[in-house]
């Protein structure tokens, strides 16, 4: 019978204090709920550790990188490196003091930073290597099978860095996993199942899971089919294509266990405003919604089974068992109570998994995360280059600086291009008043999607004041503008003081009047 032994090292300490009494992990495809229900971001294991030494603080141990094994027959045969995101200290007792410690990907460092900012005219992948960087994550590998279309306008919104990554990545259809190797941990981002790795050889299955085997097998199938949403169609608006329907629409394949006429999913507004990101954001809400519509649990003692991978099945009665598979989420056990044999532990060191699996071409895509809404409009402040006092595109829309936004320089590139409500708007009729560098707007978003602001309304605030002050000129009402790169003003008020009302009409050079009869 193979021999096991677990092993963990914590960088920086010499000689290694700790003994592994037993661990459970999660390891999942993106972000998952492990098996206690607690978020996963791609892994995280619980390890319980034992030592002679009282005095290891958390000084040496929290953020410092980590690494988990486990060795069979002397052979290395699996190996997690990750950073130490908590470490508690348990009971001292004669021998050994408890302890326990929390082993997560670099990743995890991302939900500890909250932030509001804009991205620019940068695509998803762009966006998400920005944010990894920023925290240090640099392993990092990008195995993409298709362009991705810049993004005009993209918003953080008072959200952690990796909540931001979660969402755009799964908007996307990006999903994660990590690779291991002796010095570090890689996260690996891809779209397509073909980029997964593969096992170098299939792993048998064993209905006897009981007996004496020293080769690692699989036991414990089911198989689970399940009716699901069959088509998905998408409908977006744009105001440069008012009458464009921007509907798309995708329908499952190869799904005649159930009723592929009415169990359709459609949704407004689907965040696109062109056909083809459109399509690729409609196959990918249908790809997550059947994601496990067909799938697989089972369990086995083969810890070689990771989230992420493919491998192939073998020895199964059923012929449609034998086939690839790739894993999606996978549970860790490891129990070593020798390792506290002088307190009374004894037994053999074991591992065991529980898993999920789907077929190895099918796509697994994340579960989208919630965009954040605005909850309410926002002030934001007319910005554009230096040297000019209107600055506009052929709509009509200007630049804002947001007070929240830290990144900003106050300049045309602050923010996109944002739409005007004008209080008559027609076929080359209506009213058009531009908001002018500097003046304070009032910006509400549609659908409350950070993405999409447009200005409803305009503010004076205590430099910005009213062209005559108030309350002393309240029954005043005014129309007056300033003269573009000039100090002087067109100007028309109604004073409607009783006993007093007037109507003054003011031209700053020409006045202009033409009748038609």
């Amino acid at each position: 019978m193979a021999t096991l032994q677990i092993a963990l090292t914590v960088a920086g300490l010499d000689p290694q204090p700790f003994v592994v009494v037993d661990y459970q992990g999660d390891e999942c495809l993106s972000h998952q709920a492990g098996l206690n229900g607690n978020p996963v971001y791609g892994f995280q294991y619980e390890v319980a550790l034992a030592s002679r030494h009282t005095d290891i603080t958390p000084e040496q141990v929290v953020d410092k990188p980590v690494q988990l094994t486990l060795w069979r027959n002397g052979e290395l045969v699996k190996r997690v490196q990750g950073i130490a995101s908590a470490f508690s200290q348990g009971d001292i007792g004669h021998h050994f003091t408890r302890y326990r410690l929390t082993l997560v990907p670099a990743l995890y460092r991302l939900s500890l930073r909250q932030n509001s900012r804009t991205f620019q005219h940068q695509t998803v992948p762009t966006i998400l290597e920005t944010l990894l960087t920023e925290m240090g994550v640099t392993e990092v590998s990008f195995s993409l099978t298709r362009d991705y279309a810049e993004r005009e306008y993209c918003v953080q919104h008072r959200e952690s860095d990796l909540a931001f990554f979660h969402r755009l990545a799964a908007e996307e259809g990006l999903v994660y996993h990590h690779e291991h190797d002796a010095n570090t941990h890689t996260l690996i981002v891809t779209d397509a199942p073909d980029s997964l790795p593969q096992l170098e050889r299939p792993v048998p299955y064993n209905a006897l899971s009981g007996g004496r085997i020293d080769t690692p097998y699989i036991y414990g199938l089911t198989r689970h089919t399940a009716a699901q949403p069959s088509h998905t169609a998408l409908k977006d608006y744009s105001f440069k294509k008012p009458r464009y329907s921007f509907q798309q629409a995708a329908q499952a394949d190869g799904i005649d266990y159930q009723r592929t006429d009415s169990y359709e999913h459609f949704d407004f507004p689907g965040r696109f405003k062109d056909d083809a990101t459109g399509q690729a954001f409609n196959q990918t809400r249908l790809e997550y919604l059947r994601r496990e519509a067909e799938h697989t649990n089972g369990q086995s003692n083969e810890p070689a089974l990771r989230a992420g991978y493919r491998f192939t099945i073998s020895d199964h009665l059923d012929e449609r068992v034998n086939q690839a598979w790739q894993v999606v989420r996978v549970h860790h056990q490891g129990s070593q109570p020798q390792a506290m044999e002088e307190e009374g532990g004894q037994g053999a060191t074991t591992y065991n998994n529980q898993f999920m699996l789907i077929p190895a071409t099918t796509p697994w895509r994340a579960t989208p995360t919630p965009k954040p809404q605005v909850d309410g409009p926002m002030i934001g402040t007319v910005v554009g280059p230096d040297g000019e006092e209107i600055f506009c595109d052929e709509h009509g829309r200007v630049k804002v600086h947001f007070p929240w936004d830290r990144y900003s320089n106050g300049d045309d590139k602050s923010s996109c291009w944002i739409r005007v409500a004008q209080g008559w708007a027609g076929s080359q009729y209506g009213m058009m008043a531009i908001p002018r560098i500097g003046h304070e707007v009032i910006v509400s978003f549609l659908h409350g999607d950070p993405d999409q602001p447009i200005i409803t309304g305009r503010t004076y605030h205590a430099t910005n004041v009213p062209p005559y002050t108030l309350p002393a000129h309240k029954t005043k009402t005014v129309w007056r503008s300033e003269s573009h790169q000039g100090e002087g003003y067109n100007e028309l008020t109604f004073e409607d003081q009783s006993g007093s009302e007037q109507v003054y009409l003011h031209a700053q050079k020409d006045w202009h009047t033409e009748v038609e009869n």
